[in-house]
């Protein structure tokens, strides 16, 4: 997903009960490709701090999310 979005971005999320599904709706609401690769029809894991997560995860100040497509090997 970095290839098709770009650099690494920076989000302020203000909201304390913060998941890394509610971050997920926040960058699809930003629309055009961030809305297209992160569309809740699409397949799409998430990483907090570099561990695989539910979109439940709760997000804390300095947190490191990331998204990417199912890998198989």
């Amino acid at each position: 997903l970095r290839e098709i979005l770009g650099a690494d971005e920076t989000i302020e999320v203000d909201d304390h009960a913060a998941t890394v599904g509610t971050l997920r709706e926040t960058l699809i609401a930003l629309g055009g490709r961030h809305a297209e690769v992160l569309a809740r029809g699409r397949p799409v894991r998430a990483a907090l701090n570099r561990t695989l997560v539910p979109e439940s995860a709760g997000l804390a100040e300095g947190d490191e999310v990331g998204f990417f497509p199912p890998v198989t090997g």
